[in-house]
């Protein structure tokens, strides 16, 4: 990272929660829809290796989709 991008990030860093959140929105969204979807394309290559590399575990989809009701019924 450079000096300038270092400081940056220090400054952004002392910022509030809200105004990190909001901050990081404003730099995602001005990502071009195409480095969108080649950052969304890296990381679920990202998740399959971590997958391969015994790192995550797969999970059936009727588990995931009866915590999501347990969940939505709270």
């Amino acid at each position: 990272m450079s000096p300038h991008a270092q400081e940056v990030l220090a400054e952004a860093l002392a910022l509030s929660a809200a105004e990190r959140a909001e901050l990081t929105e404003q730099l995602l969204a001005s990502f071009e829809a195409s480095d969108r979807a080649r950052i969304g394309a890296l990381w679920a290559e990202d998740r399959i290796d971590a997958y391969d590399r015994g790192e995550l575990r797969a999970r059936p989809a009727s588990e995931v989709f009866r915590r999501i009701e347990r969940s939505r019924a709270r």
